[in-house]
C-alpha cells in the first residue's frame, strides 16, 4: 500500500492506537487486521511493527492504558470518610469518566476474552484494584449500619455492571442531561444498598 498523500514518516503510536480502538470497537478485536489499522492510519502495514510488536500487544496496551487512566482519575477524587458520601461519589465518578470513553469501556469488557492469559491477568489485576474500592465502601457502610447488603463482591459486580449500560442508551442532548442520570442513577445504587 504506498503512503497516504499527505501522510507523514513521524507517525506516532498515539495515531495508531486511537485508530486501533475506533476499529475495535466497531468491528471487535478479531474482525480486524493489522493492515485495516495501517489503513486507518495512512501507512502501510509494515511500519505498524516500529510502534506495536502484534495486534495481541495493541489491544493489552488500549485496556491498560485506559484502566490506568481510570485509576489515576479516581486517586485524584476527595471522597471523604463516610460511606454513603464515598458510594455517591464513587457512582456519580463512574459514570463521567466512562461516559467520554464508550468505545475504551467497550473494548474494556468486551475484548477480555482475547486477551492471552499473561495480558489477561495484568488487566485483572487493575480491574480488580478498582473494584476493591467499591467493594469496600459497601462493607464499610454494612459495618457502620448504613447498608444492608449480603454479598459485597456480587453487588459490586452488579453496580458497576448498571453503571457501565449508561453507555449504552445515553446520548447528549438527550431528554436527560447528564447531571439528571447520575442523580437518577445515585438514587437506584443508594436504594439498592440502604439498610
Amino acid at each position: 500500500m504506498a503512503r497516504t498523500q499527505g501522510s507523514h514518516s513521524d507517525i506516532t503510536g498515539p495515531r495508531i492506537r486511537a485508530a486501533a480502538l475506533g476499529l475495535f470497537a466497531r468491528h471487535g478485536f478479531a474482525a480486524v487486521s493489522m493492515r485495516q489499522i495501517a489503513g486507518a492510519v495512512g501507512v502501510q502495514a509494515g511500519a505498524l511493527y516500529n510502534y506495536t510488536p502484534d495486534k495481541q500487544t495493541l489491544l493489552y496496551e488500549l485496556m491498560r492504558g485506559h484502566l490506568n487512566d481510570l485509576l489515576a482519575a479516581r486517586a485524584a477524587e476527595m471522597p471523604g470518610a463516610d460511606p454513603m458520601a464515598r458510594l455517591e461519589n464513587f457512582t456519580r465518578f463512574h459514570i463521567r469518566f466512562h461516559i467520554e470513553r464508550p468505545d475504551e469501556v467497550f473494548i474494556a469488557y468486551m475484548e477480555l476474552r482475547n486477551l492471552d492469559p499473561a495480558n489477561f491477568a495484568e488487566i485483572e489485576r487493575l480491574r480488580r484494584a478498582y473494584e476493591d474500592e467499591l467493594e469496600t465502601i459497601l462493607r464499610d457502610g454494612v459495618k457502620s449500619g448504613v447498608f444492608a447488603v449480603s454479598d459485597p463482591r456480587i453487588v459490586t459486580y452488579a453496580v458497576i455492571a448498571m453503571l457501565n449500560g449508561v453507555n449504552t442508551w445515553y446520548r447528549a442532548g438527550g431528554r436527560l442531561s447528564l447531571e439528571e442520570v447520575e442523580a437518577l442513577y445515585w438514587d437506584m445504587v443508594r436504594k439498592s444498598v440502604s439498610a
